[in-house]
């Protein structure tokens, strides 16, 4: 029996943590691979492609880096995740969930700093998966994850307002000080820059309801706003503000270029990259210690929002996912990027679905998205420096406005319970104000001591005489109540308080268990001195109908070695037998 249940331990943990190309297996053995399907995966990875290139340099230029580290992500990230992880349609890179715990990092530590935590957060997710906590997304409510997507999307709403409208400013780390800093610096707005950004959003927010599915709004909008662009500078005289103007790069040969560089990312260490205003980054135990913490978080956040990521497409194309493999996945995907230029990455939520509309079925299309980000970074760099800062913020503007779900929480303010209400209104503050894991925590924490103060609520005592057929076959010196509920830390004591109010003069107190279906050891203990009490005042104590599970915990916790004089009968009836007799049911022997 040992060796059986070891053999199964050590196969299921080599299932959580080995599960190495499960999606790809998967989409290979449930439906034979054919040319028709190739066909619709190409078409869905250039679809995909499309909205990632323009897309992932905004996020990375949003979380404080220079945008040619999105593309590196999309890329390394994009290819390694979509053959290691546990869903067949996810698309994974930069993610602006990401923005509001990236972006301090990176103005604190550097590129350095924040590759060497992407390291650290990929090791975190290789833990979780070894540790098979795939499923603990389901212990997660939905006002906390509704709160706290709303948080970061009014988070990335207010960084893009510096360059949506041209403002020359440095953001402060505090929200309330942004919000100061955008206020009193609005006067200064740059026409241009605000057109620019005005018309790419407004391409964003037309182009659905033209109706063409296989050409996704990211790339008309960004022409768009090109052109807007071009016409300013060349009619007008009103220079715009592009990603060659503010981001440079060192060439191999010494040479200082602008914008994005052009050709393969190149094999470097995380921790040799500048760090803080393109100095050394100072390698000391305070800053390992704060990277560690930043890196935990992300890893935190990317569990939650790949394994969302992965339950929305289940929904949508009635499949199944590994949740323990796609934790493995986004490990090894987050490990490796940064030795390429990547920074932290996780599967997007809009672009995996964006992947399943087009029509995509297995990994091979998030495979044809990483190298459509390839072609771009080798041919069409300097096309690409030439974007418009502006542009790049309203691509985020509507990814925030997106990500708010504001429809779903005001839908929850209406119609759920005051708690719950409260709770997402909590998260809300705490992302915005403080940061996404103290409102992941304090909301956690706070949903589960409301649930288990309603579950509290729930156990309750019942008078069993007031029904006649039992009253007239119980004793009359004793007292028959029922418990129903479980019997935890946070009910037990008032269920046996309100007993010891209820007893008076009786002589013996039934007590029906048939209705607890769970005793743990704060249960244990209210009944350990309850049972004393008893004794001391003289009434008999008859437990009946121990379901399983509390009749372990005692036996467990030796209760009938401890209570000897505590009687047990198998149901009611035999209890109220023993009540009138004495004596407890004789068994009939086969």
């Amino acid at each position: 029996m040992v060796k059986i249940r070891t053999k199964r331990k050590i196969v299921s943990v080599r299932h959580s943590i080995f599960h190495f190309g499960s999606a790809v297996r998967d989409s290979m053995i449930k439906e034979p691979y054919s040319m028709n399907r190739l066909g619709k995966d190409l078409l869905a990875g250039l679809v995909v492609g499309i909205i990632a290139i323009p897309l992932s340099m905004a996020l990375a230029i949003a979380s404080g880096v220079s945008p040619e580290y999105g593309l590196y992500t999309a890329l390394v990230a994009g290819f390694i995740i979509s053959l290691t992880g546990g869903s067949r349609f996810s698309i994974s890179g930069p993610t602006a969930a990401f923005v509001v715990i990236l972006y301090p990092v990176a103005q604190t530590y550097g590129p350095a700093g924040l590759c060497v935590a992407s390291v650290m957060c990929g090791i975190f997710l290789l833990i979780m998966a070894a540790g098979r906590l795939g499923r603990l997304i389901q212990f997660i409510p939905i006002e906390v994850t509704l709160g706290f997507t709303m948080g970061i999307g009014i988070v990335i709403a207010v960084l893009q307002i510096k360059d949506f409208f041209g403002l020359d400013v440095v953001m402060p780390e505090s929200f309330v000080e942004k919000l100061n800093v955008l206020a009193t610096n609005m006067s200064s707005l740059k026409w241009a820059d605000a057109t620019v950004g005005a018309s790419t959003l407004a391409v964003l927010v037309l182009w659905p309801k033209l109706k063409i599915k296989l050409l996704p709004g990211h790339l008309p909008a960004v022409i768009v706003g090109c052109l807007v662009a071009w016409l300013l500078e060349k009619y007008c005289g009103q220079s715009v503000a592009t990603i060659g103007t503010r981001f440079h790069y060192v060439a191999a040969d010494g040479s200082v270029g602008n914008g994005i560089p052009q050709g393969l990312p190149h094999f470097l260490l995380p921790w040799e990259l500048p760090g803080p205003n393109g100095g050394q980054l100072t390698w000391d135990f305070a800053t390992i210690q704060a990277l560690v913490v930043a890196a935990f978080s992300m890893a935190v956040l990317g569990a939650i929002e790949s394994l969302l990521c992965a339950v929305v497409l289940d929904g949508m194309t009635n499949t199944r996912h590994h949740s323990n493999g796609e934790l493995f996945g986004q490990g090894i995907g987050n490990i490796v990027a940064p030795f390429l230029g990547g920074i932290t990455s996780t599967a997007a939520i809009a672009r995996s679905a964006a992947n399943v509309k087009a029509g995509g079925t297995s990994p091979v299309a998030a495979v044809a998205h990483a190298v459509l980000v390839l072609i771009a970074i080798m041919w069409l760099a300097p096309v690409l420096s030439q974007l418009p800062l502006a542009a790049m913020s309203a691509l985020l503007l509507l990814v925030a406005y997106n990500m708010s779900e504001w429809r779903k929480v005001l839908n929850l303010a209406c119609t759920a319970p005051r708690t719950d209400v409260l709770i997402m209104v909590c998260c809300i503050f705490c992302t915005v104000v403080f940061d996404m894991v103290v409102a992941i925590s304090f909301g956690i924490v706070m949903a589960s001591i409301i649930f288990m103060r309603d579950m509290a609520r729930m156990t309750r005592i019942h008078d069993l005489c007031v029904h006649k057929h039992i009253a007239e076959k119980v004793n009359d010196d004793y007292a028959a109540y029922g418990i129903a509920g479980p019997l935890f830390f946070a009910s037990a004591e008032r269920v046996f308080r309100n007993l010891r109010h209820e007893l008076v003069s009786e002589k013996g107190l039934i007590l029906d268990f048939s209705g607890v279906n769970m005793l743990d050891a704060g249960g244990s203990h209210c009944l350990d001195q309850f049972c004393n009490d008893m004794k001391n005042r003289g009434i008999r104590l008859v437990i009946t109908s121990v379901q399983f599970q509390p009749m372990k915990a005692m036996v467990k916790s030796k209760f009938v070695k401890k209570h000897p004089e505590v009687d047990f009968e198998k149901n009611l009836e035999d209890a109220l037998s023993f009540s009138k007799t004495g004596h407890k049911a004789l068994k009939t022997e086969k």
